[in-house]
């Protein structure tokens, strides 16, 4: 399920509640709603909504250092790549070639994950999702052949780098950058909060500010659900990482 449509559950579900609950204050019998009743009540939705809020603070903060993690490993992945570069053009004019190989190949991956933006040439080659661009890049390296014994290291440090342009595709292109959700747990919340504004309608008679103060509560739920899981898929939705470090990569790659 995306993140809007979760989202608009988890809207509804407080709502749907709070309608069962003003539902039921008409039809319980007077002694179901009596003080002793009612203290009961209060102190049990006050337990919920305490281990619901402990609940969603948990899950907000897993999702946000996952997603603070990813953008990190991506970052670095970015660093790596403009420093294999580097090593590639501190080798020599021979290696010019490899160079303009590796900024297709990150222009390429880049491409793949945001399809709308212009990365300059090679966006626009076919690159396949079951093709590792990692191949043919330390092929290029390995057919290299050094002169001397700075060439020889540049080359071996080249090819320990090659392997998070990989990684970077992993990122950038693989599913795995996105976090699972625990589904049965959210679900688990959203039931609660209906069970919360149900209890809440129980003891007030329904009117218009009353209606009003539901829906706002009802909307902190459902932004609260909207944050795990757009924070969880660091790549995509409304709050996905930006790709100005690849653009800033790209401007040194090859040059």
């Amino acid at each position: 399920m995306s993140s809007v449509s979760l989202t608009v559950l988890a809207f509804l579900c407080p709502l749907a509640g709070a309608a069962v609950g003003m539902v039921c204050r008409t039809r319980l019998p007077e002694h179901h709603l009596g003080k002793e009743s009612t203290d009961v009540i209060k102190l049990a939705t006050g337990l919920v909504a305490t281990l619901v809020a402990l609940v969603l603070s948990l899950l907000i903060s897993s999702a946000n250092s996952f997603r603070v993690t990813v953008e990190n490993e991506y970052k670095a992945a970015l660093t790596s790549v403009v420093q294999l570069d580097q090593y590639l053009e501190a080798y020599g004019p021979q290696a010019a070639d490899v160079r303009q190989l590796l900024r297709r190949t990150v222009a390429q991956i880049a491409g793949l994950r945001w399809p709308g933006e212009d990365f300059g040439p090679g966006t626009t080659a076919t690159v396949t999702l079951e093709k590792s661009p990692l191949i043919d890049l330390e092929r290029s390296i390995i057919a290299l052949s050094p002169s001397d014994d700075g060439q020889k290291w540049f080359q071996s440090q080249a090819l320990q780098l090659a392997s998070r342009v990989a990684q970077l595709r992993q990122l950038l292109v693989s599913q795995q950058a996105a976090a699972a959700l625990p589904g049965p747990v959210l679900y688990v919340v959203l039931i609660c909060s209906a069970a919360i504004f149900a209890a809440f309608a129980l003891f007030v008679p329904p009117n218009a500010t009353i209606v009003l103060s539901f829906v706002i509560a009802a909307l902190a739920v459902a932004s609260a659900i909207f944050l795990i899981t757009d924070l969880g898929d660091p790549f995509n939705g409304f709050l996905q990482v930006s790709s100005a470090p690849v653009h800033s990569a790209l401007r040194v790659l090859g040059k």
